[in-house]
């Protein structure tokens, strides 16, 4: 038997047909303080624009600090991380996180050995 998905007591069923404000009742105080006080106009816009495209159409963004919403669930976005577009399929466990969360901006350091005159032993190796 499939398991089924709550948010919070919910099934998903009752979380599609929910308002958003009845949604925000079931957030964190931070996101739904965030929503309380009203969407930028970047984020109005990207509403807009899941509203207006294609399900099966991926929706290209810079607004990483959308909160996931019941209308996100099941669309495919290409989150931007500052140098790429990274493709995220928005899952119902991702309810009421933000976007950018799933588009991480920094990578991961690695160093490769030290350079001529890093140490002791490469002082009087000749550079050329």
């Amino acid at each position: 038997m499939a398991k089924v998905f709550y948010f919070h007591g919910k099934t998903w069923e009752e979380l599609k047909n929910m308002p958003l404000e009845e949604f925000m009742k079931l957030l964190p105080a931070r996101k739904r303080r965030s929503l309380r006080r009203g969407m930028t106009n970047a984020q109005k816009s990207l509403l807009k624009t899941i509203r207006n495209s294609k399900p099966d159409k991926t929706i290209r963004t810079h607004v990483r600090d959308m909160i996931i919403i019941p209308e996100m669930v099941g669309r495919k976005f290409a989150i931007h991380d500052g140098k790429d577009w990274n493709m995220v399929e928005v899952v119902p466990e991702m309810l009421g996180h933000y976007l950018g969360e799933f588009s991480i901006t920094r990578e991961r350091v690695i160093h490769s050995g030290p350079g001529i005159g890093a140490t002791r032993g490469t002082k009087f190796i000749s550079v050329k």
